[in-house]
């Protein structure tokens, strides 16, 4: 016998023994007594793990269309203080920007961050600065060879929120589409929608 059995036992005993009949259904029922208890941790996890699930900032749609993605990367992201207000307020737009080496160094360039309103006039807000990507050295240097000897380009695909507090973006290291695979890309898509239309209308 489990030990939620026995504690759903214990506590029955102590709390229901004026009630002889509800007392018998505990007894009875046991086994569905000890699942509710079992449960219980397991509900917590995964309320604990969706808390921690990345939460989509922004995405860069053209990077999937125009690349075919070889390996992707995580990186942080440096920001200043009206950055990160002006991120949480969704005011983040990839689609023009882009990475490149610099110095042993990645940084991301073009990606636009809109100052909000209420941003102090203490401090020059520049939305389309370039801002230094946080990789380890390994990383950097993988990169770095890549691009120079295969020719590959570094795209920022996603912004997101890891754990509720950090700024991430995803990187991928990836080589330009031929004609024809954007042509298949735009037949996938049109057969996505106009199935999920046909689902919709059932």
């Amino acid at each position: 016998m489990g030990a939620a059995t026995i504690s759903a036992q214990k506590a029955s005993n102590k709390t229901l023994s004026y009630c002889p009949q509800l007392k018998i259904f505990f007894q009875a029922n046991s086994k569905l007594v000890a699942a509710a208890y079992n449960s219980q941790p397991m509900a917590k996890k995964n309320a604990k793990k969706s808390a921690n699930a990345p939460a989509t900032i922004a995405r860069n749609k053209r990077a999937t269309f125009e690349y075919r993605f070889d390996e992707k990367f995580e990186a942080g992201l440096s920001l200043m203080g009206w950055e990160v207000k002006s991120i949480r307020a969704g005011k983040v737009n990839l689609s023009e920007s882009f990475v490149m080496l610099k110095n042993g160094e990645a940084f991301l360039h073009n990606c636009n961050i809109t100052p909000l309103s209420a941003a102090s006039t203490h401090v020059v807000c520049d939305p389309t600065r370039m801002r230094k990507l946080l990789l380890n050295r390994r990383e950097l240097d993988r990169l770095a060879g890549l691009v120079e000897r295969q020719g590959y380009a570094i795209v920022p695909i996603s912004m997101y929120w890891r754990k509720g507090a950090w700024v991430k973006v995803e990187i991928g290291l990836g080589k330009g589409k031929k004609a024809h695979d954007k042509r298949d890309d735009i037949k996938q898509r049109d057969w996505a929608i106009e199935k999920a239309r046909v689902m919709k209308s059932k």
